[in-house]
């Protein structure tokens, strides 16, 4: 019965361990390239960027086109009443008749300033600049992938020290428990380790709470469903300790950002295309010069044509020595009939071709005032490649120094946790001995974990802002 029993009870542990491990299975293992990449194609704001370099890009090809001759087809038709022009014959007919007329038309442009040329260069330098945001926006999402990421990360190393800190207060109370059987500690010695016990268990809930929300974080940023089931990759992170951020120069830092600066690019090309939109602006006061092409035809239901001829005499009355007389004269009488609609087709096809000049002399100012709007658009992008620089001149600068007090202050924490350390191991030694009290060993554990706490935050605030620093310089963001 017994064995049974124990039988029973291990089947159902096994059950347990499997279940537990097609749980750990089934979440996914995401490392920090994955991550990013996955933003990449998923990011509503990246997909918007995406969907502007489409529009640059047929904008580009709608004025590449724009160097080729036009060409079109018209055709139409009525009933015309009363005394009209026969479109067939030109000529006047006082009754009611059907028509048709086509025609297909080209034209191509010689001379129009300079207007086409430009519209191409302008749009090419459009479409680069679309790119160079679709590029920003894209190592934005980056760096806000990786700072998610690294707050994933520090959110469960913290909540692995609550469960270590929990850990050690267990065994703890156990080494008390084995004091206290001895005789060496009175019974209220494990009162104060038991709330240390809640303490620590209250610190695992605040843990877990904020692993959650930090994960909540990335699924957002990767467009993910908050329930779908995912685990970061914890890499084996090296902080570079011999090179410091306090080797780093401003300028040189502020001229990689210069030169790698997706968006200081993308306002550079809009500079350049503003230069374009004034020369476009200028062209509507120069002439314009088109040559252009047609053919058409038309169809009458008035249209007759002659089938033959019919001979007869024609009689006539003249009056010869004042006496009337009948002479008949031949002639012939044309047989008309309607006139086939193919048969009109073809003889009424015509062709035309011819330039047409046209100067501007008086356009209401508009012309004017179109340069003018121009310039002023120029010099706005003047000012917003000046904002952009200087916007980037403060970020680099403040990104510099906080990774430079980062570094210091993460220098500190390693100092003041390995001193922590040592004095906890010390009390720990000695507590195990009585030579302290409960109190003493409690304020030695306390500082061991507040400095555990700001060492483990203090190492992701610097390698945060070392990765902030590493985007301004424009390298790829990893952990290594």
């Amino acid at each position: 019965m017994i064995l049974t029993m124990h039988l029973r009870r291990l089947t159902i542990a096994c059950i347990l361990l499997s279940l537990g491990s097609l749980s750990a299975n089934a979440q996914e293992r995401w490392s920090l390239e994955r991550c990013i990449q996955y933003a990449q194609q998923h990011n509503t704001q990246i997909k918007s960027a995406a969907l502007a370099v489409q529009n640059a890009q047929l904008t580009r090809q709608l004025n590449e086109l724009s160097r080729l001759p036009s060409l079109s087809a018209s055709g139409s038709g009525g009933v015309q009443f009363g005394r009209t022009i026969d479109p067939a014959t030109n000529d006047f007919v006082s009754q009611r008749l059907w028509y048709n007329t086509y025609a297909i038309n080209t034209a191509l442009t010689l001379y129009n300033g300079g207007a086409i040329r430009n519209n191409i260069q302008k749009s090419e330098l459009d479409l680069q600049a679309s790119k160079a945001d679709a590029t920003y926006t894209a190592d934005l999402i980056a760096l806000n992938v990786a700072t998610a990421y690294l707050a994933v990360l520090q959110a469960e190393e913290q909540l692995d020290n609550a469960h270590r800190r929990l850990e050690l207060s267990q065994l703890q109370l156990e080494q008390t428990d084995k004091l206290i059987r001895a005789g060496s500690l009175p019974q209220t010695a494990r009162l104060d380790l038991l709330a240390q016990i809640a303490r620590d268990e209250q610190s695992i809930v605040q843990a877990e709470s904020d692993v959650e929300r930090a994960y909540l974080t990335l699924k957002n940023l990767l467009n993910l469903d908050p329930t779908a089931s995912i685990q970061v990759i914890h890499p084996d992170i090296t902080l570079p300790m011999e090179q410091s951020p306090e080797s780093e120069t401003f300028l040189a830092v502020y001229q990689q950002a210069l030169n790698s600066q997706a968006q200081v690019r993308a306002d550079q090309l809009r500079l350049r295309a503003a230069g374009y939109s004034v020369a476009l602006a200028r062209a509507a006061r120069l002439p314009r010069l088109t040559l252009f092409a047609n053919i058409n035809t038309n169809w009458s239901s008035a249209a007759l044509w002659t089938q033959g001829t019919l001979s007869t005499i024609q009689e006539q009355e003249i009056i010869i020595d004042g006496m009337p007389v009948t002479v008949g004269f031949p002639v012939e009488i044309p047989l008309l009939d309607k006139k086939p609609f193919f048969d009109q087709i073809v003889d009424n096809f015509g062709q035309g071709i011819g330039l047409q000049l046209s100067i501007p002399i008086f356009t209401n100012g508009q012309a004017r005032i179109g340069v003018e709007r121009a310039k002023l658009g120029l010099e706005q992008a003047r000012l917003q490649l000046e904002q952009t620089q200087q916007q980037l001149r403060n970020d680099v600068q403040r990104a510099l120094a906080d990774a430079r007090a980062a570094h210091r202050n993460y220098q500190a924490a390693l100092r003041t946790a390995e001193a922590a350390r040592v004095a906890f191991e010390s009390a720990q030694k000695r507590y195990e001995l009585g030579a302290i009290n409960q109190y003493d060993y409690n304020n030695a554990r306390t500082n061991l974990d507040m400095a555990e706490i700001t060492l483990t935050l203090s190492k992701y605030d610097y390698l945060f802002k070392l990765k902030v620093l590493e985007f301004y310089k424009g390298r790829k963001i990893r952990l290594e």
